[in-house]
């Protein structure tokens, strides 16, 4: 049984707890109208980085720990947090415009190159990585590619597209492959290229400009890590990356090499913008996407405080003249 006892507080408590706090509020009806459309649960995110740290002595006498206190440091203002949420969904939206497209053309290299050898490449252990097909997991007993077959089944069973249907009324099971990656989302296609063998991911990464195989496995991993993120309107500019991305070898993308033994920046999200950058240099030349992401960049809000800035996200002075960006 839960040990929650905080009571349900209205719209007015919430703003007024925040005040009691030391959080400024230039505008009550403006902030109350924030919390009644966006929640204080979500804004609560952006307040966090505005509250006072104290450092505790741990259990062990050389251990230090750091806490947050419900007070907020002085200058710090209900305004800051809403621009912050504003910059962090503007990001989200860079950020899923890029994943958009990157998706499809994965999706259409995955398919081309799998599908030449077999129609139903997707279905046969002889085409994918040998541990991916025979592994058996200990906390499921099966293997990767059997766990991956039961989501599949899943997302077919509830497909309404029109092209699945006139294929299984015209041909019969299994769709080729060409048409059922269509119905997979991102998490089942970047699950099922973690399966294909090392030879056609080393053929597809390089296609990026990407010279190892399992590091563009990890991209795509995180890639799908941002886009739950995003899809979910979850908090992206100053969040600890779970799903963090490998480096490529030193040398072969030398803006990445700046990152290199930099746990810090590895597990923020800067990278994977950097990662996007990259991928859409590839895909798409021309595009514009970069010039936007540093417009989002410059438009960062300020805090009163001084105890939120841009570096929070992983940013490494001088990125923007990097070749990557130039």
């Amino acid at each position: 049984m839960s040990s929650y006892s905080r009571p349900w507080k209205s719209f007015e408590e919430q703003l007024q707890q925040l005040k009691s706090r030391g959080l400024e509020v230039t505008n009550d009806q403006a902030a109350l109208d924030y919390l009644d459309r966006i929640g204080y649960y979500r804004l609560s995110a952006y307040w966090y980085p505005l509250r006072r740290i104290k450092l505790e002595m741990g259990d062990k006498s050389d251990e230090i720990t750091v806490r947050r206190l419900n007070e907020f440091y002085e200058g710090a203002k209900f305004e800051d947090a809403v621009n912050f949420y504003v910059f962090d969904k503007r990001l989200r939206l860079l950020a899923l415009d890029a994943l958009e497209r990157i998706e499809v053309a994965i999706r259409v290299d995955i398919a081309y190159t799998l599908g030449k050898r077999h129609t139903s490449a997707y279905l046969e252990s002889s085409q994918l990585d040998s541990n991916f097909v025979t592994r058996i997991r200990p906390k499921s007993g099966t293997t990767k590619h059997s766990e991956w077959l039961e989501k599949y089944e899943q997302i077919l069973y509830r497909s309404r597209e029109t092209f699945v249907k006139h294929y299984m009324e015209k041909y019969g099971p299994p769709l080729p492959f060409w048409v059922a990656i269509e119905i997979w989302d991102f998490g089942l296609l970047s699950w099922f290229f973690s399966g294909l063998k090392n030879s056609d991911q080393r053929f597809i990464a390089e296609k990026y400009g990407v010279m190892h195989g399992r590091v563009f496995e990890s991209w795509f991993r995180s890639m799908n890590y941002l886009r739950n993120l995003c899809a979910h309107h979850s908090r992206v500019w100053n969040r600890n990356i779970i799903d963090q991305p490998k480096l490529p070898p030193a040398g072969t993308i030398p803006d990445f090499d700046r990152f290199g033994g930099k746990a810090d920046l590895i597990a923020r999200s800067f990278l994977l913008f950097c990662i996007l950058q990259w991928l859409m240099k590839q895909i798409c030349p021309t595009s514009s996407w970069g010039d936007r992401f540093k417009q989002v960049m410059a438009s960062f809000p300020t805090s009163a405080s001084g105890k939120v800035g841009i570096s929070d996200m992983g940013c490494i002075d001088g990125w923007e003249a990097w070749d990557l960006w130039s």
